[in-house]
């Protein structure tokens, strides 16, 4: 489906990609359909991130990069560093069949300014590509929602979640107080610090969210 918008015009040059992946009919499949929008222009499809110095040696710039991110020889995050290498202000998008919450962060932990699902229609790969050639970050919605979940992992404390563990198990801030030999007036603010974290209404709803999202199991509760 050719892509005929107000935003395209304003291009006064196309937006010139690579994609990477190891997958020949990937490939051929992405550069087709992108190929079909007038603001875009595929100058490159390479199976390997380790092409890229060719592809710079021969002076093939690029605005966009996008990148799978499991690949045999060369993974998706090593993929970034090689690009950041030697394509240093150029911006990366990732493209993969996977959506994990590790992944997620991984990837732009390591430099990525987007991920999206490489089954995603064509207008929020295109929307995704005009967004990181612009400088801004793209995740849609649900993968936003991951990395958010991710972070929030990371921003509580060993000590915090070991609280949360008491906190599903119904415990009030006095017996997590005594369970830890500290003061009640203690226990009750990291129980505050953990729904602030969480951005929960109260502690049974923050113990709930940990549930859901796996920082704490029903095993261990």
């Amino acid at each position: 489906m050719t892509e005929s918008t107000p935003t395209a015009s304003r291009h006064l040059a196309p937006i010139r990609i690579a994609i990477i992946d190891d997958h020949p009919a990937v490939l051929v499949g992405l550069s087709n359909m992108l190929s079909t929008c007038a603001e875009i222009e595929v100058a490159a499809t390479l199976s390997s991130a380790k092409q890229l110095q060719q592809l710079r040696a021969e002076g093939g710039g690029v605005d966009v990069l996008l990148i799978d991110l499991r690949m045999p020889d060369l993974g998706g995050i090593d993929s970034i560093a090689v690009a950041r290498l030697y394509f240093p202000k150029t911006q990366i998008l990732i493209i993969s069949s996977y959506e994990t919450d590790e992944e997620i962060f991984r990837a732009m932990a390591a430099g990525a300014s987007g991920y999206i699902i490489k089954n995603a229609p064509q207008e929020e790969i295109l929307h995704a590509i005009r967004r990181v050639k612009a400088g801004k970050r793209y995740l849609n919605p649900r993968l936003a929602k991951k990395l958010s979940e991710r972070l929030t992992r990371d921003a509580l404390t060993s000590r915090e979640i070991e609280i949360l563990h008491l906190v599903a198990r119904g415990l009030t801030n006095k017996q997590i107080g005594e369970a830890f030999a500290i003061s009640e007036h203690t226990a009750r603010n990291h129980v505050n610090s953990i729904i602030n974290k969480m951005q929960a209404q109260d502690r049974t709803e923050a113990a709930v969210m940990a549930l859901k999202r796996g920082i704490i199991q029903l095993d261990n509760v």
